[in-house]
């Protein structure tokens, strides 16, 4: 799946494929549990997180990979010694196996976020 047309995140995790579904919904709980004050909105086909109308983190599942989009600088940048081990793009955490997501990670990542506001990639 790269671009979901769901009308909301529950129809998006509908959709997915079965061995992903789980990890998909625990990154949204930690979403929805760290992020408040943010919007849950489907945006670019995949479950995304906005404050003030603006995009700060999305995932989504992918044919190869889950994406986990970290899209403050910022946040990025404080994090950058413990991302260094990991299948980092510009603004794209890529988890290849279900099994290899860091949890604790995307919780650190998206209380940072959460924490203070920054520009976005």
């Amino acid at each position: 799946m790269v671009r979901s047309s769901a009308a909301d995140v529950d129809g998006y995790l509908a959709e997915v494929p079965v061995e992903r579904r789980e990890a998909l919904a625990e990154i949204r709980a930690l979403c929805r549990a760290e992020l408040a004050g943010f919007d849950e909105v489907m945006a670019y086909g995949m479950p995304t997180y906005q404050r003030d109308g603006t995009a700060e983190i999305a995932f989504a599942g992918q044919k190869q990979y889950i994406s986990f989009y970290l899209l403050r600088t910022d946040v990025r940048d404080s994090f950058a010694q413990r991302l260094a081990g990991h299948d980092m793009g510009k603004g794209c955490l890529r988890f290849r196996k279900v099994d290899a997501i860091d949890f604790d990670l995307v919780r650190e990542l998206l209380r940072a976020t959460a924490a203070t506001r920054g520009q976005v990639c």
